[in-house]
């Protein structure tokens, strides 16, 4: 059969305008997928990426509007006093205090993920890294980490700041009985980083809740996190999502 689909590039921008548009539709499109996944609760989770321009700025979606509704119109650009200078709806006082830290501690975050996706709220509660069990697991291997002082519903600042300095370096950190978040050179890896993060948490429930599971060796896991988890590979394993929830619902990208 015919196609007239080629395979995934990674994007180059000649305006910022179209950088901005870009991420602003990874942005829309990600929140669906979320909705598709079951990854809302209630008014819970955000997700922001940088604006490409203004780099203390960043867009995130609206305070109670479902992920499954969210348009590229519909997302709200926040400065870093956590005022709304584009948009119509309130802002998520949690989402400004996460990630207008973890932007402002990590230059090369472009993304961040959080919501309160079931299976990582479980795993969270045990207060555990994730165990190399599966090839898919070991993209986290030795770059994840666990922020384990659960103090409430994150509306502060400093609260934001221990957050980031949990996180680190790494890709992700699991928040003690609360959930996981994610970040990323891109929305695309960010995304995906919390998707698969996500069925990680589920995978390893589910063996441990059958037996014993046996972890692979450090040096494999390594090896295999070097073969799974980098940016570009974050980047290009949520193209095949995209491509499917724009064919499915095209109205996300109505600006």
């Amino acid at each position: 059969m015919a196609t007239d689909r080629t395979p995934p590039r990674r994007p180059t921008f000649e305006t910022v305008e179209a950088e901005r548009r870009h991420r602003k539709q990874r942005l829309a499109a990600a929140f669906r997928i979320f909705g598709a996944f079951g990854f809302d609760e209630g008014t819970a989770g955000h997700i922001t990426a940088r604006d490409p321009e203004l780099l203390d700025h960043f867009w995130v979606n609206p305070l109670g509007m479902n992920f499954k509704h969210i348009r590229v119109k519909d997302l709200l650009l926040v400065n870093d006093r956590g005022e709304v200078v584009e948009g119509d709806w309130p802002l998520n006082k949690a989402a400004f205090a996460i990630h207008s830290q973890i932007h402002a501690a990590r230059e090369d975050v472009v993304a961040a993920a959080h919501s309160h996706s079931p299976h990582g709220r479980a795993w969270s509660s045990l207060r555990r890294t994730l165990d190399p069990i599966t090839q898919d697991a070991c993209a986290f291997y030795e770059d994840h980490a666990l922020f384990d002082d659960y103090t409430g519903a994150v509306f502060e600042i400093e609260e934001g700041k221990r957050i980031a300095h949990a996180l680190g370096s790494c890709k992700a950190v699991i928040l003690a009985n609360h959930g996981l978040l994610t970040v990323g050179r891109s929305v695309d890896e960010a995304a995906w980083w919390f998707v698969t993060m996500e069925r990680t948490c589920q995978v390893q429930l589910l063996a441990e809740a059958a037996g014993a599971p046996v972890p692979i060796d450090a040096e494999h896991a390594r090896t295999t996190a070097g073969q799974v988890g980098g940016h570009g590979t974050g980047w290009f394993q949520f193209q095949p999502l995209y491509d499917w929830i724009v064919g499915e619902q095209p109205d996300l990208l109505d600006e």
